[in-house]
C-alpha cells in the first residue's frame, strides 16, 4: 500500500515538473534589454505565492547516489526505523523521474517514510516549489497544497493528491534552492499531528545534514 502511494507521489512531482517546464521554457541567445509591457504580454510571470529560498541555496549533490544517508541514523531510530532504507535511483519510471528516492518501512505495521530529492525536476528546468504550485493551480494530480511552517529557515509546503493528514499521511516539500526541493512523505501514522511531526522531524534533519551540522 505504501509503495503504491509512493508511486502516486512520484508521479505527482513529475507532472509538476512537466507543467512548470511548459510554462517557463526559454530559448538560448544573447542577453537583450527587457521587453516592453506589450511585447512581454504573453510571457510567463513568476507565481507571487511561491516562497523564495532565503540566503544561500543548499547543495544536495552528494546525496543523489546516497539518498538513504541524507537522514541521520539516530533520527530514523527515534522513529523506529532500524532497517536500511531502500534506495531507488533517478530513472524513467513515474516513481523515479522526479529524482532519487529512499524508502523506509515498519514491516507489518503499514507505516512508511520516503524522501525524494527533486534533482530530476531541476534537470528539466522545473525544480523547486514552483512545480508543485503549477500543478496545484491546474488541479492536475496535486489537489491539495498548503503553506507549512519553515523548516530550519527554509520554505515548506504540505502537498498531496488530496489532504490526508487527518488519516495519518503527510507530504512535506521543502525548498532548498529556488530550483530544487525535496519531499518527505510519512504514511500510516495516527493522524495529522503524528504524521506531520514525523515528516517535519526528518525534513529538519535533512536541512541540518545539508548544512554540514
Amino acid at each position: 500500500m505504501f509503495r503504491s502511494k509512493l508511486k502516486v507521489i512520484g508521479a505527482m512531482l513529475l507532472v509538476s515538473a512537466a507543467l512548470t517546464a511548459a510554462c517557463t521554457s526559454t530559448t538560448g541567445g544573447a542577453a537583450s534589454p527587457a521587453p516592453s509591457a506589450s511585447a512581454s504580454a504573453g510571457a510567463p510571470t513568476p507565481d507571487p505565492e511561491v516562497p523564495k529560498v532565503p540566503g544561500p541555496p543548499l547543495d544536495a549533490g552528494k546525496y543523489v547516489a546516497e539518498t538513504c544517508s541524507i537522514v541521520p541514523k539516530d533520527v530514523l531510530a527515534s522513529l523506529r526505523y532500524t532497517d536500511a532504507g531502500e534506495y531507488q535511483p533517478q530513472g524513467n519510471t513515474p516513481t523515479s523521474q522526479a529524482g532519487p528516492t529512499c524508502l523506509w518501512k515498519l514491516r507489518g505495521e503499514g507505516i512508511g517514510l520516503s524522501v525524494i530529492l527533486g534533482t530530476g525536476n531541476r534537470e528539466r528546468g522545473a525544480g523547486g516549489l514552483a512545480g508543485a504550485y503549477a500543478a496545484y493551480r491546474r488541479g492536475v494530480i496535486t489537489r491539495f497544497l498548503e503553506r507549512a511552517p519553515d523548516v530550519e529557515g527554509y520554505p515548506a509546503i504540505y502537498v498531496d493528491v488530496q489532504d490526508e493528514r487527518s488519516m495519518g499521511s503527510c507530504g512535506l516539500d521543502v525548498g532548498i534552492a529556488d530550483d530544487l526541493a525535496f519531499d518527505v512523505y510519512a504514511q500510516g501514522y495516527q493522524g495529522q499531528d503524528d504524521s506531520c511531526a514525523a515528516a517535519n522531524q526528518v525534513a529538519a534533519s535533512i536541512i541540518k545534514t545539508l548544512k554540514g551540522a
